[in-house]
């Protein structure tokens, strides 16, 4: 099927550019952040098995590790958005990175008062910098090339923030499951300040501000995009937008749902050891996830990105009933069928609802990024239910989630172009 522009003219994937050749540097040094919010948000896994065992704590009590973090998403998310608007989209990187790396280095007294509540106010700071460096850098990459390729193009970026999500567990996994002593804060002083050091690299360069209007939108006379709480009364009305904002919160829901309890349903039983389940997250479930972007990149430049995202929405649902049903090494795999189905589903979607705000690209962008709080919600309600059933049974939270994300693939091949 084709595709259109915003001028009406028709594209097909893979005629264009998949990066204007002026936007290549800024392309790749906004694509090194991807890498950076995907490793520090993988560590929210490995911290849930870790504070259960070092705290001696709960399901339900350790799933407030990704609840604060993602309750910084989205108190943050609009007034991300709103500094980004007024200021651009690098201060809003270098403001990320800033809030990025002061969480991360309050581990160290964090630790040394032995607090689980300290750690919480560690990670919602941390939460608060990611999601300014999302709101900033998701759009951004949207607008760096043609909009026919832009779910491509983003896909390929977010392949960087697969790559954070396989190294994270793997490294920090072995090193705080290798024994009991072992102190959290050390890889989270070291990613403070490779952070903070990044940061600094971002005041010294420029990114071109592209993509954002200053002069009357088109229906919107007397409004500009430079108002952020107006381009929000437009964006809330826009039925289009706001369902694509529905479909990626409940991908959130169960994505980091099922990256949450990973290491728990895989020990469940004796399965695996702590050591080597966080092993397994990394290189089979988060590699497959990293492999599954790559190649789902490729496949939408040749294969419009509606039906793309239909077939995996199908595929997630159906691995994740799996799990629910529990048929032994049958359901397991279910797991990884999510892994790999699920990886187009956030960047595709994003892009997607993206054109639908007619020029109110900061804005939207700031509404999207508010969804990670599904993962907030995903995460206590599957601790609830795996406390209540059992930790398979516990998957029905992200089938119900990516069910939602079909429904919107389904509209979005009836009602998009």
């Amino acid at each position: 099927m084709k595709q259109h522009s915003d001028n009406g003219q028709e594209h097909r994937p893979g005629r264009a550019r998949l990066v204007k050749k002026e936007y290549v540097v800024p392309f790749v040094l906004v694509t090194s952040l991807f890498f950076m919010w995907g490793f520090a948000r993988a560590i929210l896994d490995v911290l849930n098995k870790h504070f259960q065992m070092a705290m001696d704590i709960s399901l339900t009590h350790s799933s407030m590790i990704q609840a604060t973090t993602y309750i910084g998403y989205f108190l943050m998310a609009i007034p991300a958005g709103i500094f980004i608007t007024r200021y651009g989209y690098r201060r809003g990187v270098v403001l990320g990175l800033l809030l990025f790396g002061l969480g991360s280095l309050l581990f160290i007294p964090g630790e040394s008062a032995m607090s689980f509540n300290f750690f919480l106010v560690s990670l919602f700071v941390i939460g608060c910098g990611l999601v300014v460096l999302e709101t900033a850098a998701n759009p951004y990459v949207t607008e760096l090339g043609d909009p026919s390729t832009a779910p491509s193009r983003l896909n390929l970026a977010q392949s960087f923030n697969g790559l954070g999500c396989i190294l994270a567990p793997a490294i920090v996994g072995g090193f705080l499951f290798r024994n009991a002593d072992s102190s959290v804060a050390v890889p989270y002083a070291i990613m403070g300040a490779v952070v903070l050091v990044v940061a600094i690299v971002f005041t010294r360069v420029k990114l071109p501000e592209i993509g954002q209007r200053s002069d009357t939108l088109p229906g919107h006379e007397g409004a500009t995009a430079a108002s952020p709480f107006r381009a929000l009364g437009r964006l809330v009305r826009n039925r289009g937008f706001m369902f694509g904002v529905g479909a990626l919160f409940f991908y959130e829901i169960a994505e980091i749902a099922i990256n949450s309890f990973f290491i728990n349903y895989a020990t469940d039983g004796g399965w695996m050891t702590p050591t080597t389940a966080a092993a397994v997250l990394s290189v089979c479930g988060l590699g497959l996830f990293m492999l599954a972007r790559v190649v789902g990149s490729w496949v939408m430049s040749k294969i419009d990105a509606r039906k793309v995202l239909v077939v995996c929405a199908v595929m997630t649902v159906a691995g994740a009933v799996l799990v629910a049903c529990n048929f032994g090494a049958l359901s397991r795999a279910g797991v990884f069928i999510c892994y790999a189905f699920e990886a187009i589903m956030f960047p595709t979607v994003f892009a997607l609802s993206i054109p639908q705000a007619k020029g109110d690209t900061k804005m939207a962008s700031s509404l999207m990024m508010m969804t990670p709080l599904g993962g907030a919600v995903g995460t206590v309600l599957m601790g609830v239910c795996a406390e209540a059933w059992s930790i398979s049974g516990a998957f029905v939270v992200p089938a119900i989630g990516y069910a939602v994300v079909l429904l919107y693939a389904i509209y979005a091949l009836k009602y998009l172009k």
